[in-house]
């Protein structure tokens, strides 16, 4: 099929070099022409496992190309919205700047029987209202709203092999025509049994939110529990541990610590209550704001158990060892790792930190940050280390090693991964979060 991808940021750039890889004929097109120069280069402008092999891969069969010109989407016949709705600035609403943009652009190259796929995660009730722009811009072109459910550091995986497709379509024959090009737009997935849920506009835009703000709060009550666990003495990981046994409950998501960021989680959550308001449901959804403001305690709470450890943090070194919000990952939007580095900066520590990947996109987010190329440099004469990001390589860390790098062995386990025991046992007084 001949696909244009609106968008070619993180979501954008993965849908159109992943349609690239099944086969359709695709081009992605985005405003920013750096950008477009880099992906049409074969160089992902973000680090994605997987993302610049299939990307390579698909620039080189000719099935994929970028582009500013928005009149290239006058080739296709299935047009996939995928632009960001960040937080609006000053309120908890998201901004539909740019989804709004990206349909006013292309409403004049469409061709009757077109498809608009909206992907971008939008406040319940905004496909209704741009299914109207579009079936009234081109007799016979219907929007259709398809939710992205993509993990980064799996966003390729996620795309090609997804767990479930959502569809929100309108009734009737356009409905079901509409179904029937998505079909075949993901017919390698469905033909291998990944579950597909056709419904309406409304319910598709709700499943996307009320995903998120579900594992949002998993994440919040246990950390939550956490705070119990710190004034009862209990240990949080036992306690998870005990609980997930629960088929009900489950264990993934359960894992206390420093708490979730990035991109899509906060923003998607402040969104979601914001709606709510305006829907007269303030009540309904006001369990939100204590979720977010759970998560956002988890990062004082690790300013203050390095204050506990060090004392006075003013003049103290720091050695940070992670800054994207997740592994496998450079994004750092609303980095929990960054916000702590900020707070132990602000309460006057030399702080050094180091990121597999997130060195540069952490300097780009705050100039004054002090890198080091290895972890090892990192932590060179500190007062303490903390691990605020929970790669591999800072897991399988050798503490023995560590310690004859650092000044004292303090170690502040931000997202509760390490080996105590080990650490303890190379001499290294170690605090966790929820753990006694």
């Amino acid at each position: 099929m001949r696909i244009s991808v609106i968008g070619c940021g993180y979501l954008g750039a993965v849908h159109a070099a992943c349609m690239a890889e099944l086969g359709h004929d695709v081009v992605g097109i985005d405003v920013d022409q750096h950008k477009v120069d880099e992906l049409g280069a074969g160089r992902a402008p973000f680090f994605e496992p997987g993302l610049p092999e299939v990307l390579t891969k698909a620039l080189e069969t000719g099935r994929l190309r970028f582009t500013t010109d928005m009149s290239a989407a006058a080739e296709a016949t299935v047009h996939f919205v995928a632009v960001g709705t960040p937080q609006t600035k000053g309120s908890f609403n998201a901004d539909l700047t740019y989804v709004d943009a990206a349909i006013d652009g292309l409403l004049p190259f469409l061709s009757e029987g077109d498809l608009v796929v909206g992907k971008s995660t939008v406040p319940v009730g905004t496909a209704a209202r741009l299914a109207g722009l579009v079936e009234g811009a081109k007799s016979g072109a219907t929007l259709a709203w398809n939710p992205e459910f993509l993990r980064e550091g799996f966003a390729v995986q996620d795309t090609v092999s997804p767990d479930r497709f959502v569809y929100g379509v309108p009734s009737g024959d356009a409905g079901a025509a509409a179904t029937a090009v998505l079909d075949e737009v993901y017919a390698t997935a469905l033909a291998t049994g990944t579950p597909r849920i056709v419904t309406d506009y409304a319910t598709a835009e709700l499943v996307k939110v009320s995903a998120n703000a579900f594992l949002a709060t998993k994440i919040s009550f246990i950390n939550a529990m956490a705070e119990v666990a710190e004034a009862t003495g209990a240990d949080v990981t036992q306690l998870a541990d005990a609980i997930g046994h629960d088929a009900r409950i489950g264990r993934k998501f359960l894992n206390a610590g420093l708490g979730f960021g990035g991109g899509c989680l906060p923003k998607d959550i402040r969104a979601f209550r914001a709606r709510g308001d305006e829907l007269g449901l303030h009540d309904t959804l006001s369990f939100l704001g204590e979720v977010d403001a759970i998560n956002l305690r988890r990062r004082e709470r690790v300013v203050t158990l390095t204050r506990e450890l060090v004392g006075d943090l003013d003049g103290a070194t720091i050695g940070v060892l992670g800054l994207a919000f997740k592994p496998n990952s450079d994004d750092v939007r609303d980095s929990p790792a960054l916000d702590v580095v900020t707070k132990l900066v602000e309460a006057g520590a030399t702080v050094t930190a180091f990121d597999p990947e997130a060195n540069e996109t952490a300097t780009r987010s705050l100039p004054t940050l002090t890198t080091s190329e290895t972890a090892e440099d990192a932590v060179r004469g500190a007062d303490a280390v903390l691990v605020l990001t929970e790669w591999k390589e800072f897991r399988e860390l050798d503490p023995a090693a560590v310690a004859t790098l650092v000044a004292h062995k303090r170690v502040v386990d931000g997202r509760n991964c390490l080996d105590a025991v080990a650490w303890r046992a190379a001499g290294f007084e170690v605090r966790g979060l929820g753990r006694p």
